[in-house]
Parts: structure tokens; sequence; C-alpha cells
């Protein structure tokens, strides 16, 4: 390896709770460490997405507020590794694994990283809103249509129609309805796909639900929504509502993008296939939390903590044959 290329023991792809819990763990077992995120900061799809939201399934945590999770994430990595090097804004477009076994991660401005090992915690890769084909909408989008909640407070004492039946939708209502004037949630059938706890928070809640109800159309003044057109999609009636927010709760699509081209086996082109030990089909690589596969796999940060700690661990005993996969509990010290 030439001295001009800076090799890093392991580099992590995804800044997410995950990935920040897999630089903590990296710092437990004395490895150089890098962060490639594409985002402009820590945190992932929580930040990006959903820093308002409150995170119910992380032992130790009754609730706690997404975007104080990941605050919590990163003062745990910077505790244990505190030389670690984050590099924003760079999204990794090609892995090649080099003729001396170790990799070359190139980003899409051209800016090359080298490591021994690569553990891929990029969450639900890239992603992007499920845009409804509902033209008025999008002509408001950022003028009061919006596909996520990041600053609750934007919508104290407004009028919110949210739209969607999964978790996302259900989770927006029951954020804005504490602080909003008034929330109605309308969905196209019957019954939510969201946690049975969510529901009973919703039918306890301020919200006015509209089952088999769709968007018709939203209206405003060119600079900002002031209403919004709802039909029953059983008798065709309409309803308009006067809205200051538009919030589409109908998910996001992910793509793996390049990492398809990298050599990866793939699980219905969504999900990299990992073994019990984290590990790829390519050795060294490894892959944690939502974007990694395997039988019986559930996706949430909980299981996603114990993913990353097991790939991180065995890619220390990749790197450096004579350690241990597992080199004793986190409460014995750095290994």
């Amino acid at each position: 390896m030439s001295a001009t290329k800076d090799l890093y023991d392991i580099t992590l792809i995804g800044a997410g709770p995950v990935g920040l819990f897999g630089v903590f763990y990296a710092g437990m077992r004395g490895m150089r460490t890098k962060v490639i995120e594409a985002l402009p900061e820590v945190g992932g799809q929580l930040t990006a997405l959903y820093p308002e939201k409150d995170i119910l399934d992380v032992a130790g945590f009754p609730r706690i507020a997404a975007k104080r999770l990941v605050e919590q994430c990163k003062q745990q990595a910077d505790q244990a590794n505190p030389n670690a090097t984050y590099v924003f804004n760079q999204r990794v477009e090609r892995l090649t694994k080099l003729e001396d076994g170790t990799f070359e991660l190139t980003t899409h401005t051209g800016e090359k990283h080298y490591s021994k090992a690569v553990v891929i915690t990029a969450g639900i890769g890239a992603f992007e809103p499920n845009r409804i084909p509902n033209e008025t909408a999008r002509q408001y989008e950022g003028k009061g249509v919006f596909y996520s909640v990041t600053n609750v407070q934007q919508f104290e004492g407004k009028r919110v129609l949210v739209v969607g039946g999964g978790d996302s939708a259900v989770d927006y209502a029951l954020m804005t309805e504490p602080i909003a004037q008034e929330v109605t949630l309308i969905h196209r059938r019957e019954g939510f796909r969201a946690h049975e706890e969510s529901l009973k928070k919703l039918a306890e809640s301020r919200v006015h639900v509209k089952l088999f109800y769709e968007l018709r159309a939203v209206h405003g003044d060119g600079d900002w929504v002031k209403q919004a057109t709802i039909f029953d999609n059983r008798t065709g009636e309409e309803m308009t509502l006067d809205v200051d927010y538009v919030i589409l709760g109908t998910g996001f699509k992910a793509s793996l993008g390049n990492m398809l081209e990298w050599g990866l086996e793939i699980e219905n082109k969504k999900q990299i296939v990992v073994n019990s030990k984290g590990e790829t089909n390519i050795p060294g690589v490894y892959a944690a939390g939502d974007i990694a596969w395997y039988p019986g796999k559930i996706r949430l940060i909980a299981t996603g903590f114990g993913e990353v700690a097991t790939a991180v661990n065995n890619a220390k005993a990749f790197v450096d044959p004579g350690s241990a996969a597992f080199p004793g509990h986190s409460s014995e010290g750095k290994k």
C-alpha cells in the first residue's frame, strides 16, 4: 500500500444510530475508524425524516425523541472512539477490493478512501418519498405540503391534514395533535398498518379520523396551502377543509443504488444478505441494521445495535487474525 493512501482499520458507510454504535464498538476494539455519510450530519433517517418522533423500543429508554437518541449515540461513540474520522456529504458509489486485500471506496465526488474492512450501516439506502399522483400536492411541496415532520413546533395552533395509513401517518398525527389547533387523518381504506400502542393512542386523541377518504386537491394562494379537498372513495362525496399544512405520510421508497453493482448478494433488490457473523459474500465486508438481511430478520433499531456489534467484532478478527472475535464484556474495558 502506497504511503500516500491513508488506510483505516474499519470504515462504516452510514452514520445513523446503528452506524454510531458501530463506531463505539470499533473504539472499544481499538480500531482506527472512519465513517462516510451521504447526509450533512449524523443520524441518518432519524435525523432527516423523524427527529421529533418518540422511539419506544430501545432498551433502557421508555421513551426518547429520535434526535435525542442520535445525540446519545454520538456521545457514546465519542467517548469510546474520540479520534474517529467523519466524512459528510459523501455518497459511496464504488467499492473495490485491491490486490493487497484492502478496500478502495470512491464517493460521488471522486474522493477515495481506504480501509482494511467495511461495515455497511446505510439504513434503508438512498430514500425518497412515495409521492401520490396528485399534481396540486406537488405544486405546494415545501409550501405547506410535506412528507415528514422535522420541526413539530411549526404546527403550533395550525390546522393539519395528514394523509396515509401506516406507522408514519399515525405517528405524524399523534406528534402534531398536542399543539395543533386541529388534526385530521384520512386513510383510503379501513384499518391502519401501525403498532397497536399507537392505534390505542390515536383512539384516545383529538385527531379526526376519516376512513375511506382520499386527497382530491390542494388549494392555496400560490405561496402557501389554504385548503384541501378530500373525497369518500365509496360515494364520491367531496369535502373541503381549511388547512395550514398537509402532511403526506405515505412512506418512503428506498434503493441500494450503486451498491447493486458491488458484487454483493442482494435479497429482493432491497437488502444485503449476511450470515450470523454479519459477513457478506465479500470477505472483509459486513452489513448491519435495516440494510442487512438474514432469515427471521426483524427491522428494529434494537436488533441493529446487536448486529453491528457482531459485525465490528468479527471485522476486528478479520483485520487482526490474532485477536478474538469476542473480547469480553464492555465493562471489562477496551481490548
